[in-house]
Formats: C-alpha cells, sequence, structure tokens
C-alpha cells in the first residue's frame, strides 16, 4: 500500500471535522514525506490546510456546503495535543460571556504551554504564558468572569452587566464558585459572593 493511501485510510477513520497535525503521523514517516502527501491531499480535496502543519477533513453541509473547526476549535486541539491549559483573556472572555459585542480578531489565550502565535484564515490565535494562579480556575465561567472583569475595570462595569454576568455565575457549578472566589479581587469576589 502507497504512503498516500496508509495516511488517507488513517484520516478517513476519523469523524469529519477532526482537527489532526502533520506531527500525528511521524514516526511512522519521515516529516518531509507527511508534508508532501498532505500536499496532494489537500490539491485532491480529501483534506483542508487551516495552518501550517494543522488540517482537517471538514464536515460538509447540504446546505452551506464545507464547514472547517473555528480558530477557537484549532487552540482547544493544539491545548489538547500539547497537554496544556488554555484559558481565553480578556476581550475575548469579555465576548464569550456576552458581556460585549466586539469580537476580537486576535485570540489571545492564556496557558500553561509554550507561548507562540498561529495564523487561522484571517485570524490570529495567540498563547500567551500565564503564572500558575491565573490558570487554576476551578470554574470555566467563573475563570473566564475573573479574566473578562479585570480587563473591564470596575469603573467600565455597569449595573447591566453586572446582573448579565451575575446570571451566568449562577449556572456555575456552587463549589467551583466557592473555590474561584479566592482567586478573584475583591471586587470581583463581591459580585461572585452575589451569584453564591
Amino acid at each position: 500500500m502507497s504512503i498516500e493511501k496508509a495516511i488517507l485510510n488513517k484520516l478517513n477513520r476519523t469523524k469529519r471535522g477532526t482537527i489532526f497535525f502533520t506531527q500525528d503521523f511521524v514516526g511512522d514517516y519521515t516529516q518531509v514525506t507527511i508534508r508532501k502527501v498532505f500536499q496532494r491531499l489537500v490539491e485532491k480535496g480529501k483534506i483542508k490546510r487551516i495552518a501550517n502543519g494543522i488540517y482537517v477533513r471538514p464536515v460538509i453541509s447540504k446546505l452551506i456546503g464545507e464547514i472547517t473547526p473555528t480558530a477557537e476549535d484549532v487552540a482547544k486541539a493544539i491545548a489538547q495535543r500539547d497537554k496544556a491549559t488554555i484559558i481565553p483573556s480578556g476581550a475575548m472572555a469579555l465576548n464569550l460571556l456576552g458581556l460585549s459585542t466586539q469580537v476580537p480578531l486576535n485570540i489571545v489565550y492564556l496557558t500553561d504551554g509554550s507561548p507562540r502565535s498561529i495564523k487561522v484564515g484571517k485570524r490570529i490565535i495567540k498563547f500567551k504564558k500565564a503564572a500558575p494562579k491565573k490558570l487554576s480556575s476551578k470554574g470555566t465561567l467563573s475563570g473566564m468572569a475573573i479574566l473578562a472583569l479585570q480587563s473591564l475595570g470596575k469603573a467600565n462595569l455597569d449595573d447591566e452587566r453586572k446582573q448579565q454576568l451575575i446570571g451566568l455565575l449562577k449556572k456555575e457549578k456552587k463549589s467551583h464558585l466557592e473555590h474561584d472566589i479566592k482567586l478573584a479581587p475583591e471586587w470581583i469576589a463581591e459580585i461572585f459572593k452575589q451569584a453564591l
């Protein structure tokens, strides 16, 4: 069996939409061989290149055609591969929590992994090294809330956004909120207390 066919068979066994890396095949074949095979598979339309060394077998929708992973999906796949913790920072956390309608052009994650930047389409994913304390929150919502509020600043938090955030934090697991309240500055801890 040709190397191309062997790699394609392996890819075809994965669910469509799964993100994979050329590194996943190192050990079986040389890096040069893998790159050439992936290039041919892209040219044949079997896979799609998302970024340098990152590929996908796109999901095909009858309505809109090819659906490629979002930059956020790519960031999560990289974190999973690297066994790294990531958490959306500042402007991105504000947007994800619905506290801001601005979609940041650059997606910034704090991480305990390697700092780097990756271009995905027109967007750039940045992984910034962070202190362990910033990544030690137990709750997804409460962890993002701390970073979002620090980015926003106490003076810019109006009552409407505060109430919206309290509503969101009420969905967080109580034990997670109780843990994360200790990581938050005093003014943010007060908001967490209201959610509890």
